[in-house]
């Protein structure tokens, strides 16, 4: 798919799950989704004010910015994280309301590495034309 210009609005799902998760410090940003065969996900985000500068190296500083996991039940899983010290950062949102059952929610563990969980296959969530519903 087309990479996708998702901007900070409370009426889409894609636009609250963004706010929900990035706080409100932006407006808008695009992001471009990656599948390889065997269905692991990528994400590409470019930011209009973003660092474009590389950093520095640093062995023991960690560079992750999220990543995400599948599981259909993403209210177990959670409580789960929760209850070995994580954080639910979110509310569970999702994707298509009232017409798909794709959920996802960001949540942080007890290290403070954020994740997504997704109840579906990132190639299925992010199929052609995602956002346009």
């Amino acid at each position: 798919m087309e990479p996708s210009t998702i901007k900070k609005e409370k009426e889409t799902a894609i636009g609250i799950i963004c706010i929900d998760g990035f706080c409100e410090d932006w407006d808008e940003f695009k992001i471009a989704h990656l599948s390889t065969s065997d269905g692991v996900g990528v994400e590409i985000f470019s930011f209009p004010h973003g660092l474009k500068e590389a950093p520095e190296f640093s062995l023991f500083n960690t560079r992750l910015f999220h990543f995400s996991i599948q599981d259909p039940n993403i209210e177990e899983l959670i409580d789960k994280i929760v209850a070995y010290g994580g954080k639910q950062r979110m509310p569970i949102r999702e994707y298509y309301p009232g017409e798909k059952p794709f959920k996802m929610c960001y949540v942080e563990d007890p290290f403070g590495i954020v994740f997504e969980i997704y109840t579906h296959s990132y190639e299925l969530t992010y199929s052609s034309g995602a956002y346009t519903k």
